[in-house]
């Protein structure tokens, strides 16, 4: 593969010290290929949050950032997440940086419509400091916080900024989760899925739980981006460097 890889991480992982250093090290081995990684971390900015007497709160799947709790949500991603993967990252041999997507204005915000508090919507916007990092052989690691034009901070969700960052950097995406891919009836793991036949398995409640809602985020990600992503375990990261001699990996979610 020639275009950049971006790779977004978020849950479990972040909280397996063993299973983030699995999956460097074999970012690590392929340190020649343009990799970027982006992540969430709700999971600690829920406890984080739960620490300091808030409660948390979703709509439509999207977390209400009201603005008491930003200072938080920033301190978790753009602080302890973040500097916690760069960290492991050197600590590995995998030189890093930790950023934001407001570092160099990489990415710019607006205000999401949703009344769900301080939470934006990424656009793409300036590549440079990434084009720089990759071409010496740096691993960015991008938390997802962003800015508005105004320059307050703003959460947002993180599988929208892997797809503004992939936008920006023309290259692909993978969404790592806790699963090895989409599973059929018979319980093997689909090498493709259409949106149609998605319906089909949520209806007939094959895909069903958690599943249904990281499917859903899959597709708005191909379709934003306009082109099939990956979803595949991180519980198995050797299988990044089958992806890198362009053989697949996990369901590729193909858009409408």
């Amino acid at each position: 593969m020639t275009k950049p890889l971006v790779i977004k991480i978020g849950g479990s992982i972040l909280e397996q010290e063993s299973a983030l250093s699995s999956l460097l090290l074999v970012l690590k081995s392929n340190s020649d290929k343009k990799i970027i990684l982006v992540h969430g971390g709700g999971s600690t900015v829920d406890q984080m949050l739960m620490q300091a007497g808030f409660t948390t709160k979703k709509k439509n799947g999207l977390r209400v950032t009201p603005k008491a709790q930003t200072p938080i949500i920033i301190g978790a991603l753009a602080g302890t997440v973040n500097k916690k993967v760069v960290a492991t990252a050197n600590q590995l041999g995998l030189t890093s940086l930790g950023l934001s997507l407001a570092d160099a204005a990489m990415v710019t915000c607006s205000k999401h419509p949703e009344n769900i508090g301080e939470v934006g919507v990424p656009t793409p916007n300036n590549y440079s400091v990434i084009e720089l990092l990759l071409s010496q052989s740096i691993l960015p690691v991008i938390a997802s916080i962003g800015a508005l034009d105004n320059g307050n901070l703003v959460n947002v969700n993180a599988d929208d900024a892997a797809v503004a960052i992939t936008q920006l950097v023309d290259g692909d995406l993978l969404l790592l989760t806790d699963v090895a891919g989409v599973k059929d009836a018979q319980g093997k793991i689909l090498k493709s899925l259409a949106h149609a036949q998605a319906q089909t398995l949520i209806e007939q409640q094959i895909i069903n739980g958690g599943m249904v809602a990281k499917v859903n985020a899959a597709f708005n990600a191909a379709r934003q981006l306009r082109r099939s992503i990956a979803i595949a375990s991180w519980q198995q990261p050797q299988q990044l460097s089958l992806l890198f001699v362009g053989q697949p990996i996990g369901t590729r979610i193909i858009p409408d």
